[in-house]
């Protein structure tokens, strides 16, 4: 409402001064710190500026901060001032501006220097334990929300609710798959108070499209390989610019070029697979685990990446580019563990000592995915 209503003031301004009606666009408004118990969703693809909506927080901060204390007034509850902003980032995302001070707020285009006001967490109970260890902070940032337990949203909800704070999650909610990240996701979005949506121009180099939608894919030898589907959801670390196929790469790409193949071959084929491995018949899961990792172009998944994007009246030969991507058998198997629980914890390691699997990639992965050590 309030940028409603800035945009209504400006525009029967310009129309006194005997300009002729227009569109306005308004850009973004300075935070309010005056109202209580908000929690606020800042949401889109990578890129699109989250973080740096967040850095703009904390510049608008520092400018409420200076005025009086009738103001003071107006942002503060119980002890806790809305114009001390915090920020909280995960420590899983540790090493993802590495050559930025530890107190930094960073994001792609610079960062701010928060002092004291910023710390690194592992779940809800530790946010709570930060809240509660900096009682005069009152509006928290809470970078890449959804990569938390589905109990912070009610952390948060229940803080705001006793204490009038204001919480702003920068986060996406939808994941490479175009589908709601997690159940995390899922809760903000229904506990959230406001949302802000940020996009970004599509980044296929013919297009200039604007975009909500986050794109994983892999580069070998220089081309561009589109992520399977049954990727695995979470790569910590997975935003920087890489040349190692094992690791992805990120992009903001519209409906039309955000390629997603391997869909139906996981519900036609390799989650039937995990439920035959279920229920203890796990050699046609080896097999084709087998030729996935050997010979791709004798697997399912060929047959059905071919069906599915070339023998089509618009063939869509980038999708099979993802047959080239190293280690399909092992994001397969981890695909039917991780998330669908189809495979069992003793298949897992049978089914990697058997086939010769990559141990690193498999722990890695697992280890981003919450399942550290299942392989020791």
């Amino acid at each position: 409402m309030k940028g409603n209503s800035a945009q209504g003031e400006a525009g029967a301004f310009l129309k006194s001064l005997g300009f002729p009606s227009i569109r306005l666009h308004g850009s973004r408004d300075h935070f309010d710190f005056t109202h209580e118990n908000r929690r606020i969703l800042v949401i889109g693809p990578m890129g699109s500026g989250k973080t740096e909506f967040s850095a703009g927080v904390w510049r608008d901060a520092k400018v409420a901060l200076r005025k009086s204390g009738k103001i003071a007034e107006s942002t503060t509850k119980e002890g806790a001032d809305r114009r001390k902003v915090f920020f909280v980032r995960s420590q899983l995302d540790a090493g993802r501006f590495p050559d930025y001070p530890e107190d930094a707020l960073a994001y792609r285009g610079g960062y701010e220097r928060c002092g004291q006001g910023i710390a690194r967490i592992r779940d809800s109970f530790d946010l709570e334990q930060v809240i509660a260890d900096n009682p005069e902070y009152g509006t928290w940032v809470i970078d890449e929300a959804s990569f938390y337990d589905e109990r912070l949203a009610y952390v948060t909800a229940r803080e705001a609710e006793r204490r009038g704070l204001i919480f702003v999650y920068p986060t996406l909610v939808l994941n490479f798959r175009r589908e709601i990240f997690n159940s995390t996701a899922r809760l903000l979005l229904e506990t959230s108070t406001d949302v802000t949506t940020l996009t970004a121009y599509c980044e296929h180099s013919d297009c200039l499209t604007d975009s909500l939608y986050t794109y994983r894919y892999y580069t070998v030898d220089d081309r561009e390989c589109p992520a399977l589907y049954f990727d695995p959801l979470i790569v910590i670390g997975g935003d920087r610019d890489k040349k190692d196929p094992r690791e992805p790469d990120y992009c903001t790409r519209c409906d039309h070029h955000h390629w997603l193949p391997g869909k139906e071959y996981t519900y036609f084929t390799l989650k039937p697979l995990g439920e035959s491995a279920a229920r203890g018949n796990a050699e046609p899961l080896e097999r084709e685990l087998h030729l996935l990792k050997s010979d791709p172009r004798k697997s399912a998944l060929y047959t059905s990446l071919k069906e599915a994007h070339m023998d089509r009246d618009d063939p869509q030969p980038v999708c099979m580019n993802a047959l080239s991507v190293p280690c399909l058998a092992e994001k397969a198997l981890l695909y039917l563990f991780v998330e669908q629980n189809l495979v069992s914890l003793s298949q897992l390691r049978l089914l990697t000592d058997r086939l010769k699997l990559d141990r690193e990639y498999l722990s890695g992965r697992l280890r981003d995915n919450g399942r550290e050590g299942r392989l020791d």
